[in-house]
């Protein structure tokens, strides 16, 4: 990659400046081009419709459905904590909003469950009056009936309460205090985990369970309520990244995510779902890049994986463009393979049908594909792998193919970036109220071949491959979209081009700023 240089102040003022206009001059026929209304300054910022508010009569139906399989026993959450510095806005643990909706910090969410019947508390902690003249106001026992539905009580009350329910006979049910069940292991010294291990310290007896599967399994079939969140947040991401398709000339990975984020505030998300990744040329064949600080110049292709957040719910879209404009023809041989892929993942993906089954058809696709190419010696050729697995009793992990495309394809979506879908298994099937994404990738790097061990097989795989992948070095290619499943079947949600020609011709409609 060329060295870093930035560009004056003046000529980036004038640079978004006039992409701005572009973009919003092209708004209209660029809505037109993915088959919806088109967006107006009059509507970007439109407020929410009464549907897409999450009702206390709902908050409530989620906790009764959780005592319904709880039968008997004590569901302890808490929400996240208020954080240490102030220059951070809080947002709340998704666990907890779940079975709350109150996004403030520092509070706890208690249910006693006998015949399967709740009786929810919430334990709130007050600010002092001189504190709240910084952060606002929060909710007290005297609004927290009439604001959440719920009686609350001091949290310092909390403790005693514990321990007195610690004798009843009832089972703990913890929901741990951690963003994702990903997290659960590696943060130990949360308020939750501190609280369950005192409990078990003072109550050897007490029967103490994870909570949260159950709460991700209630999760994971999205209310009509939920998909129209979603389907907001998933169209003001579709217009993030229509924004950074026509951004003038841009310099810089930094300059596509300020056009994308930009968007998502001004269509009123309150934040990005995700660390934003924009990686341009070599970072495009990196998963997770998210420093977006490097140069973008023509002839690279450039990764952007980003959604925004709306009202907690999270979309995720990646859309993989030329700097220039235009793809190359080995850029269109390597982006057409993964659109296949992804074509046939969606006609793999409706209800009833099979989620492994899906991916798989995806995988097979880019297989023939890499093989046609020259990326690997055939469809079915192995090597061996970088990482621990057993080829011989799992073949299929240790086939040439993986080494381009190292990712599965779907995950759900919802008040996680990565929420839990209604099946799950080998034979998990698509169902109506799943929200989910299709992401097939092919990431071409002779860094993949370096890291590769020193074997026979190995060493052959590389002698047949190298000059090849030398010619599509650092092409990395990421498309993915997000969709629901209703009774009509499978609808995509996020409508931004997608098709070479698409994506060019909205493209074209950039201004081209002198230096």
């Amino acid at each position: 990659m060329r060295p870093f240089s930035c560009p004056s102040a003046s000529r980036l003022r004038a640079a978004v400046a006039a992409s701005l206009t572009a973009a919003l001059a092209a708004s209209s026929a660029a809505g037109a081009q993915a088959g919806r209304a088109p967006a107006t300054r009059a509507t970007a910022n439109r407020p929410p419709a009464t549907d897409t508010a999450i009702t206390l009569a709902e908050v409530a139906a989620r906790r009764a459905a959780l005592a319904d399989k709880i039968e008997n026993g004590v569901v302890l959450s808490y929400g996240g904590r208020a954080l240490v510095h102030d220059f951070s806005a809080f947002y709340q643990l998704s666990a907890f909003r779940y079975l709350t909706e109150l996004n403030e910090p520092d509070h706890a969410l208690l249910m006693v469950v006998r015949n399967k019947q709740a009786q929810s508390t919430l334990f709130l902690t007050p600010l002092d009056p001189r504190t709240a003249f910084y952060y606002g106001q929060r909710v007290d026992t005297a609004s927290s009936l009439a604001r959440y539905g719920m009686p609350g009580r001091s949290f310092a009350a909390l403790s005693g309460v514990l321990d007195s329910l610690a004798g009843s006979g009832l089972p703990f049910y913890h929901i741990p205090d951690v963003e994702t069940m990903d997290f659960a292991r590696d943060d130990s010294l949360t308020r939750g985990q501190e609280t369950v291990k005192s409990l078990s310290h003072k109550f050897p007896d007490l029967a103490i369970r994870n909570g949260m599967p159950m709460v991700l399994q209630l999760r994971a079939k999205k209310s009509p309520t939920e998909l129209a969140l979603i389907r907001r947040a998933a169209e003001i991401s579709a217009e993030g990244h229509r924004a950074a398709m026509l951004t003038a000339n841009p310099q810089a990975e930094y300059e596509l995510r300020a056009a994308i984020e930009y968007e998502f505030t001004r269509r009123g998300a309150e934040r990005p779902a995700y660390g934003s990744i924009v990686g341009g040329g070599y970072n495009g064949t990196t998963l997770h890049y998210m420093k977006d600080s490097d140069p973008v110049k023509p002839g690279d292709l450039v990764v952007m994986d980003a959604g925004a957040e709306f009202r907690g719910y999270a979309a995720d879209i990646t859309r993989t463009i030329p700097v220039s404009g235009t793809f190359t023809p080995a850029q269109r041989k390597v982006y057409q393979l993964v659109r296949d892929a992804q074509n046939v993942a969606e006609q793999m993906s409706k209800p009833g049908m099979n989620v492994r089954a899906a991916a798989d058809s995806s995988v097979a696709v880019r297989t023939r594909g890499l093989a046609a190419l020259g990326l690997i010696e055939s469809a079915e050729a192995t090597f061996d792998p970088p990482w621990a697995v057993n080829c011989t009793a799992n073949p299929a992990s240790c086939r040439q193919a993986n080494l381009w495309m190292i990712h599965g394809i779907t995950h759900g979506i919802g008040l996680a970036v990565h929420d839990p879908m209604q099946g799950a298994g080998r034979d998990a099937t698509f169902q109506v109220g799943d929200a989910f994404t299709i992401e097939p990738g092919i990431y071409i790097s002779t860094r993949a071949l370096a890291v590769l061990p020193d074997t026979p097989k190995n060493r052959a795989f590389i002698a047949k491959v190298k000059a090849v992948v030398q010619q599509y070095e650092n092409t990395g290619v990421r498309i993915e979209d997000d969709y629901v499943i209703t009774e009509k079947g499978l609808e995509r949600i996020s409508l931004v081009p997608r098709e070479i020609d698409e994506i060019e011709a909205l493209m074209k409609r950039r201004r081209t700023i002198q230096p």
